[in-house]
């Protein structure tokens, strides 16, 4: 099944000329090179390439984890290099949600007290947040788990509960960094699905880096990346199933 239409064309974020480099001397790694890069709210943008490409690097300087050294970024229309170091703070934990690889969920608490960590970061009462966990958590279809700890569950459950922690809060922008890699297919696919929905509410956007091949039919556009710069944006699902053989 195809991606419905975008819901809004809006670019939610904005890069040109992106630089970042790392150490010093005959060490110093040229990571970024000019990376030109744009994001639309209501859809879901992949970002692949290599590995050592930059990919990861790229998306820490949009989330505001990781400054660029040169160039231009708006996301949301707001300029972060303009922010310090408690604006930047206030604009992740107000805008970002992040997904990685591994789930990060903290064994030793249940599966809605994980949910509920951004909000208690945030400053909500602890009633309020373990309420809107367990209200997050009914939306990935884990509302009979909330009081399980994570090690009972499946790798494709984890990572839903680590997904519904990105949302708890709201956010705009939803990063995630190989979200599917450490699940098999059907988990993958689960997941992809619930990536999709999440896209599509609200004019949210949702930036995935991956070497999953079995997700790229989940892609409205798809960036190419290698060493340091964007090579190729492909505009559409067609031309991503086009180049890559996709399917979803």
């Amino acid at each position: 099944m195809n991606p419905a239409p975008l819901s809004s064309p809006t670019a939610g974020i904005v890069a040109r000329g992106l630089d970042k480099c790392f150490g010093e001397g005959e060490a110093r790694v040229h990571v970024l090179k000019g990376a030109d890069f744009t994001a639309r709210l209501g859809e879901m943008m992949f970002l692949v390439g290599p590995s050592g490409c930059g990919k990861t690097t790229l998306l820490s300087i949009i989330a505001g984890t990781l400054a660029a050294d040169a160039g231009e970024l708006t996301v949301f229309g707001q300029d972060l290099r303009k922010l310090g170091g408690d604006g930047l703070a206030g604009f992740r934990a107000q805008r970002v949600g992040f997904v990685f690889q591994q789930f990060n969920l903290i064994p030793t608490i249940t599966v809605a007290e994980n949910v509920s960590v951004p909000l208690l970061i945030t400053g909500h009462a602890p009633r309020v947040a373990e309420e809107r966990a367990r209200r997050m958590l009914a939306r990935v279809g884990l509302a009979d788990r909330a009081d399980s700890r994570p090690g009972k569950l499946s790798g494709g459950q984890q990572q839903r509960v680590a997904i519904a922690r990105a949302l708890v809060h709201e956010p705009t922008l939803l990063l995630c960094d190989e979200p599917t890699a450490a699940l098999d297919r059907d988990n993958g696919q689960q997941v992809m699905r619930l990536m999709r929905e999440v896209a599509r509410d609200a004019g949210r956007c949702v930036v995935i880096v991956t070497h999953d091949n079995r997700t790229y039919g989940y892609a409205d556009r798809m960036a190419e990346m290698e060493d340091g710069r964007i090579l190729r944006v492909l505009e559409d699902p067609a031309a991503i199933r086009a180049h890559h053989g996709a399917t979803a």
